[in-house]
């Protein structure tokens, strides 16, 4: 294992991805100590020719056909040397210095197979990505577009959301969000990485409990934030929408039903 942090990006013509490179090389400079690697899951050919054109900033991995988000991850884990990896969503703009410290935060423990930041939106407002819990009645509430039932259920999806978690001190937590944490790559390869049957969404909360079976702790620290251009697909997409609940079923086979 070498001193060096890899970045781990899985890109689908996702239409972020030229934001977020321009932000990174702005952030780190082209000398830093982090490796930046996508993994391009079969976009189109002008999309590639783009990612091409930034040269040796990033390390390009191409695959002929679309496994899905874990299995890209997973892709570029297997082949890095570094003892630190960040799964990093193509959506999301951060500044060096929180990078670092969430770096440091990591190297402070060796029970730690993840550091967390908190996530934000564009404006600044917090998304609440952090999970104790899962069950279909809060998933099914998620997605119910009526706000006057969401408001009758407030304090569920306050407990739900996490919403609670303190401001001013670091916790440790069950489920962080795969849009971005800082792993330990020794912990993540130990607990076989990302569940590949997951094509899409579920594949971090199945890592975290992986992480939790296995004796390691999830650091959430809402000192340190990035901004999540997050677009909630699933809500929006019905095939993206199909996946999610493909996977939903897949999770709670794997972990166990919890209907409320």
């Amino acid at each position: 294992m070498n001193d060096r942090i890899t970045i781990s990006i899985v890109t689908h013509n996702s239409r972020h991805i030229f934001d977020v490179l321009d932000n990174l090389k702005q952030e780190l400079g082209l000398e830093s100590s982090y490796d930046i690697h996508i993994f391009d899951n079969a976009s189109d050919q002008s999309y590639i020719d783009k990612l091409e054109s930034y040269g040796p900033f990033i390390s390009l991995h191409k695959a002929e056909e679309n496994e899905g988000f874990g299995h890209g991850h997973n892709e570029v884990i297997k082949k890095i040397t570094t003892r630190y990896a960040v799964i990093f969503n193509p959506d999301i703009l951060l500044k060096k210095h929180m990078l670092d410290e969430m770096i440091r935060r990591m190297k402070e423990s060796d029970q730690l197979a993840a550091v967390c930041p908190k996530v934000l939106n564009s404006d600044g407002t917090t998304q609440y990505l952090v999970r104790q819990k899962l069950d279909l009645f809060d998933y099914i509430l998620r997605f119910i577009p009526f706000q006057s039932i969401k408001k009758l259920f407030d304090k569920r999806l306050s407990y739900y959301e996490c919403r609670d978690l303190p401001d001013d001190q670091t916790s440790y937590i069950k489920m962080g969000s795969g849009c971005f944490m800082v792993i330990d790559v020794e912990k993540f390869r130990h607990v076989g990485g990302f569940d590949e049957r997951f094509f899409m969404y579920f594949e971090d909360n199945d890592l975290c409990l992986k992480f939790g079976k296995a004796g390691y702790k999830i650091l959430y620290t809402p000192f340190d934030t990035v901004i999540h251009l997050y677009e909630k697909g699933a809500h929006k997409n019905k095939e993206l929408f199909k996946i999610f609940l493909q996977s939903m079923v897949k999770f709670f086979n794997k972990w166990g039903w919890r209907f409320f």
